[in-house]
């Protein structure tokens, strides 16, 4: 060694003494379970539901016998495939519509200061940390056709009962939630409003917290009143928070089948029925594997979509 000579110079002269040194073979190696993880998971499930999808396996018979596209033309010439392509893309647009909505509320009320605001914010998120079984149990009792307390408040209102307006639309003293297509529908969309909302609304909130108090200040110091405040600050600087909520939103409703599952099983006569339950009561109960595997592969288009979207909102996010 020469005086003079750094240090530095000398560590990376010196060739790497273990192999794990190497950055090129310890970033792989710690990528490897992930990978692993992500092919078991999703990798094999995806190319067993494509071979399933081209043959006429059943329960009964596991051999892969090759039919082509005629599970895919089977379940599109279906009347109850289309009811629940048609629900699927219902319920998941107008719940996310209505969810972006309430979550900006929810979210401008929870940044402000008040007494209560932690069991307010406790409130807000026990639909998300509940399971949602457990949620859409508590919906199914809630919405019982005899003792629904639903139709218990809106009878002591004299909102429904023998001749009242609600008693006449339904014909009888109770709301039968269940039991009436329109009302299930709107049912399942209010337990999908109730489950994702909590979620963005937290999104929302970080996204309020991350405004810039000289923002807030500036429009403040110009006159800005709240709506302007609104319009014009607010939701432009959240417009990419909305876009990651709405994204994660259609990605829950979009494959749910556990909230049609336990509340109406498709019914009343499929007006509920949605991909995801459609492609079980046909795959699993009624026996058809190939069927069903063909039903569930039309949510995949969509979730790739949905899943490029958040790939590119992420690398947004990182440039900027």
């Amino acid at each position: 060694m020469t005086a003079g000579t750094p240090a530095v110079d000398l560590v990376e002269q010196r060739p790497s003494r273990y192999l794990l040194d190497r950055a090129g073979v310890l970033g792989p190696l710690l990528l490897l379970p992930t990978v692993v993880y992500i092919v078991a998971l999703v990798g094999v499930p995806l190319v067993l539901a494509i071979l399933y999808s081209l043959s006429d396996v059943t329960v009964g018979d596991q051999s892969l016998d090759f039919v082509g596209l005629r599970n895919f033309g089977d379940a599109i010439g279906n009347a109850t495939f289309r009811q629940a392509l048609r629900n699927t893309f219902v319920f998941t647009l107008v719940s996310q519509v209505a969810v972006l909505v309430l979550a900006n509320i929810l979210a401008l009320v929870l940044s402000a200061d008040f007494k209560g605001k932690r069991l307010v914010r406790f409130l807000v998120l026990l639909p998300w940390t509940t399971p949602i079984a457990l949620g859409a149990l508590g919906w199914l009792w809630t919405l019982d056709n005899v003792y629904s307390p639903i139709d218990f408040v809106l009878r002591r209102l004299g909102l429904l009962g023998i001749g009242s307006p609600l008693g006449q639309r339904w014909e009888g003293t109770n709301a039968l939630w269940l039991a009436w297509p329109d009302l299930a529908q709107l049912t399942v969309l209010t337990v999908h409003v109730w489950r994702t909302l909590p979620l963005a609304t937290v999104i929302l909130l970080a996204g309020l917290t991350a405004i810039p108090q000289d923002v807030k200040d500036a429009a403040n110091v110009d006159g800005a009143g709240f709506f302007r405040q609104l319009v014009w600050i607010r939701i432009p600087l959240l417009l990419p928070i909305m876009a990651v909520a709405v994204l994660y939103g259609i990605v829950f409703t979009f494959t749910d089948m556990t909230v049609v599952f336990i509340v109406t099983r498709g019914g009343p006569v499929d007006s509920t029925q949605v991909l995801a339950s459609w492609a079980y009561f046909r795959g699993i109960e009624g026996g058809s594997l190939g069927q069903g595997a063909a039903i569930a592969l039309f949510l995949f288009p969509v979730l790739v979509g949905v899943a490029a979207m958040m790939l590119r909102l992420a690398r947004r996010t990182e440039t900027v």
